[in-house]
């Protein structure tokens, strides 16, 4: 555990009053800086260093930047075809990785009670079957519209990239996980499951889980977009990386350009969305998120690049600022949103005052 500074006291007492107050089974907190490490790393309640968490769309980043991995590699080209990897794209191989990773390919969004693309959630299938029928059915889809026109969040369009990733490597998701993540940042719990059906986690709220990975049967369909599981030092690494221009233990992961290219707002910046999205970051404060119709926040502020999930996790890192935090409970994600807007003006004057 690292020692708690006093300059993070606010902090403390904020989370463990939010906890107390909502009835909540507890909370981590990791605050990560580009100079300085680890800046605080706390639990409360249940939680410790060891438990492991579902993360829902705070996925995303991680599954983006594996796509970013092999573009810096050579193995894919973010802006080509998705029919110059996959041999089954039919209509829509026109969509590029890029588009898949950024809300940006024209198939339609997350939505949970949408039967036709029922494939994502399904552990028994495997992902290349998944993204060819998603594909197939996207085609016919009156829904769909053409790439770069319209901003949709989530859905198929992430299991498609997963899928373009293990064709363009020759390697499963869980294998390039391992070897992307894992090994150069020395992860000791991260990986991706598809905890929908196993664990009944359906609703919106947090499955009755406390991290038995035994109870998380093997699956060749992993969830891309919100499959991942994590405890929050493992996550800090991941963020760490970010701040420090691609590195993991003095390890290239990603190339300093491609850090850069997956918090570029894409969506405004290809076709005037006024959703500020990257690959797999939210560029802009959002209104609504977990709705129908998220929207981009007015409020001007501090860069913040967020990546908020269904169950309560979120992270974010202010470049600018040269730190990053992974904050998680096991809720609903207006809770754990309601919590990181609390944290966001505490833990910036926090690392401030470290700096100082």
């Amino acid at each position: 555990m690292t020692k708690i500074p006093e300059s993070f006291a606010e902090v403390t007492a904020a989370v463990e009053n939010f906890v107390s107050n909502k009835n909540l089974n507890g909370a981590g907190l990791i605050v990560v800086d580009r100079d300085h490490g680890v800046r605080y790393h706390n639990h409360w309640g249940e939680f410790s260093s060891d438990r492991i968490s579902l993360i829902a769309s705070t996925s995303k980043v991680v599954s983006a930047g594996v796509l970013v991995h092999l573009h810096d590699r050579g193995l894919l080209d973010l802006e080509a075809p998705i029919s110059d990897v996959v041999n089954y794209a039919g209509r829509l191989g026109n969509i590029t990785s890029a588009q898949l990773l950024s809300g940006s390919s024209g198939i339609p969004g997350l939505r949970a009670d949408d039967a036709l693309y029922i494939c994502m959630f399904l552990p028994t299938t495997s992902l290349q079957k998944c993204a060819s029928d998603g594909l197939s059915i996207a085609a016919s889809d009156p829904r769909t519209v053409s790439p770069d026109s319209q901003f949709r969040y989530g859905g198929m369009s992430w299991q498609i990239a997963g899928a373009v990733a293990e064709v363009a490597s020759g390697k499963s998701w869980s294998e390039l996980i391992h070897e992307i993540y894992v090994e150069p940042c020395g992860l000791k719990s991260f990986g991706y499951t598809s905890p929908w059906i196993p664990l009944r986690a359906i609703s919106g709220d947090y499955p009755d889980w406390d991290g038995d990975l035994s109870l998380l049967p093997p699956t060749d369909n992993p969830h891309i977009g919100g499959g991942a599981y994590a405890t929050t030092g493992d996550y800090g690494k991941l963020l760490s990386m970010h701040l420090n221009y691609g590195k993991c233990n003095g390890q290239q992961v990603l190339s300093e350009e491609g850090v850069e290219i997956m918090q570029q707002t894409r969506s405004g910046e290809m076709y005037r969305s006024p959703i500020g999205y990257g690959l797999g970051w939210w560029t802009k404060e959002i209104v609504n998120y977990g709705g129908a119709a998220p929207e981009a926040s007015d409020n001007p502020g501090p860069r913040r690049l967020r990546d908020p999930g269904l169950y309560g996790s979120t992270a974010w890192i202010q470049p600018d600022d040269g730190f990053g935090v992974y904050l998680i409970v096991e809720s609903t994600s207006d809770i754990g949103n309601q919590l990181a807007e609390q944290l966001y003006p505490l833990i910036e004057s926090a690392v401030i005052a470290s700096n100082d």
